[in-house]
């Protein structure tokens, strides 16, 4: 039969296991929740959004709470598991080893060992599945408990604040929350999985994905890429760059010296109108930037020069492509037509899971949009890409491969590169 005091330590024990479990989880929950969407749950008007959102713009207040209340917890444990377990280690140790030191040991180890298991990694892992639903479900009893301990979270924050401002100069009880690319990005992720979205719904999400992903783009990866420059050398006539401007219906065109790797310029349809007596004379300087510059810098230095176009450079000094503000504006916007879209993608469905594409078409918009699960790889960002990549060459007409679950049949070749795809994807059972 189990003593009434010893009833009572176990009472207390289970107890104090469990708050420290609770304020362990609920940490865990605080630091993976998505801050963002407790802030949208706010707006809507939901209760527990409303309590949670004030931990949220003040992190300190919550950690501050959870480590106060969990460390409480702890010394009740600690000492209410020594009592209980003192006198059954006297008893079952044997005589040599038996004393204060080997005791102490035994409950030290077998303390932590519980409390690692039941207050830390099982709750913490609990807690990390769900964490917005979490919060929401305990915010009320957060906040009681805040209230409760305010006293010695208010000294613990004021002491430790004192500190951070003697040591690192730094004042914490200030900081506020921002909300930052991370937080919208997990938000979007959560909020795209709602299978009511509408069609407009989608296309908005997208554009703020795209604007969240913006400022990692490279122009490698939305340039016009050097065999589709449409460009002339600067010896050509006056009357030829004319019959150009009129069979291609551009209003640029770029000018080189002795090859498409030494541009010099371009010349402007509308300066023609001042009837020119060469060339040199309307040959307009051009930007040169690195194919590696991020688009948002090159977009940001377009605009304070008030210019439209650029010519992208390889690591060798060779021209690599061309960029326009309307292509670095895509990357966010989604496809917009201007004068240098001169080719038609072909994209189109033949059976189920079976497709023909055009060889320009990007991995990453194949992928969002037919979820084929293509590799994607910094070395390419096209489907001709990949091919050349897997295939290491200019592949034949007829040659077909296997990448992933996915089946690549090469239906249109040119002289320098493929032009058109038979893509059938092959769909696997989890």
């Amino acid at each position: 039969m189990i003593e009434p005091a010893t009833m009572n330590d176990l009472t207390i024990i289970l107890l104090a296991l469990f708050l420290s479990a609770f304020f362990s989880g609920m940490e865990i929950a605080f630091v993976a929740a998505n801050k963002l969407k407790v802030e949208v749950d706010k707006q809507a008007g939901g209760f527990s959004a409303r309590l949670m959102s004030r931990f949220v713009r003040s992190e300190s207040r919550f950690i501050s709470t959870m480590l106060v209340g969990n460390n409480i917890a702890l010394v009740v444990y600690g000492i209410s598991f020594a009592a209980m377990l003192e006198p059954f280690f006297y008893q079952v140790l044997p005589e040599p080893v038996r004393g204060d030191a080997s005791v102490f040991v035994m409950q030290t180890f077998i303390s932590s060992l519980v409390i690692l298991v039941f207050a830390e990694f099982i709750p913490k892992t609990l807690f990390r599945i769900n964490p917005n639903r979490f919060l929401g479900i305990f915010a009320l009893p957060v906040t009681i408990i805040y209230y409760i301990l305010y006293p010695i979270i208010a000294f613990t924050m004021f002491l430790s604040n004192l500190i951070m401002k003697g040591l690192l100069n730094t004042d914490t009880s200030s900081a506020k929350k921002v909300f930052d690319a991370i937080d919208m990005d997990n938000f979007l992720k959560e909020f795209g999985r709602k299978d009511e979205q509408s069609e407009e719904q989608h296309r908005d999400l997208q554009i703020i994905r795209n604007a969240i992903d913006f400022p990692e783009i490279k122009l490698r990866e939305c340039m016009l890429p050097r065999t589709e420059i449409v460009a002339v050398s600067q010896t050509e006539s006056i009357q030829a760059i004319r019959k150009i401007f009129s069979e291609t219906g551009l209003s640029k065109i770029l000018m080189y010296n002795e090859s498409i790797d030494e541009i010099v310029g371009y010349v402007h349809a509308f300066d023609f109108f001042s009837q020119p007596q060469q060339v040199q004379d309307i040959i307009r300087p051009v930007m040169l930037v690195p194919e590696t510059m991020f688009a948002s810098k090159l977009l940001q230095n377009l605009l304070q020069q008030r210019k439209s176009l650029a010519v992208v450079v390889d690591e060798f000094g060779g021209t690599a492509g061309i960029i326009t503000i309307e292509d670095i504006i895509e990357e966010i916007f989604g496809e917009i037509d201007d004068e240098y879209d001169v080719e038609d993608l072909t994209e189109k469905q033949i059976g189920p899971h079976e497709y023909i594409f055009s060889a320009r078409l990007e991995i990453d918009y194949l992928n969002e949009k037919y979820n084929l699960h293509l590799p994607d790889s910094d070395e390419y960002e096209t489907l001709g890409g990949l091919v050349i990549n897997q295939m290491e060459s200019i592949p034949a007409k007829g040659e077909e491969f296997d990448v992933g679950n996915t089946h690549i049949k090469i239906l249109q070749v040119s002289e320098k590169r493929v032009e058109l795809i038979k893509v059938r994807h092959y769909k696997t059972s989890l």
